[in-house]
């Protein structure tokens, strides 16, 4: 299984990017699917999940009423759109899949993606 994330850049606080990570290999139906980020000098930490059964999402409370997460089963691909940027944003962020229960620790990923860097511009 392959995961491949898109879409970060440079983008001023306030406004919108949206992460596109695609599965190769498999389906993202096989698997809850997320993104985690990492910031300079901090430790990975969970942003956002999709449950593999029934859609459910859930996110970190920091990014709670700006980011929402949601696949195309067609296109074999989740997203994070995420709006209302700010500076703390900035971080490498990982798509990521896990095959039994979510777990928000890294340690609980299956299988990661590459990472799309996104910088917020204050």
């Amino acid at each position: 299984v392959q995961l491949q994330a898109f879409g970060g850049g440079l983008v001023q606080a306030g406004g919108s990017l949206r992460l596109s990570c695609t599965v190769s290999g498999s389906t993202v139906t096989s698997y809850h699917m997320g993104w985690f980020r990492q910031a300079p000098g901090k430790e990975r930490e969970f942003v956002a999940m999709i449950s593999r059964i029934g859609g459910s999402t859930y996110f970190t409370n920091s990014v709670k009423g700006r980011f929402t997460i949601s696949r195309d089963n067609a296109k074999n691909t989740m997203f994070l759109q995420m709006h209302r940027l700010k500076p703390d944003d900035t971080a490498v962020y990982y798509c990521a899949a896990q095959t039994s229960v979510w777990k928000t620790h890294p340690s609980g990923v299956d299988y990661w993606g590459q990472g799309t860097l996104v910088t917020v511009s204050s």
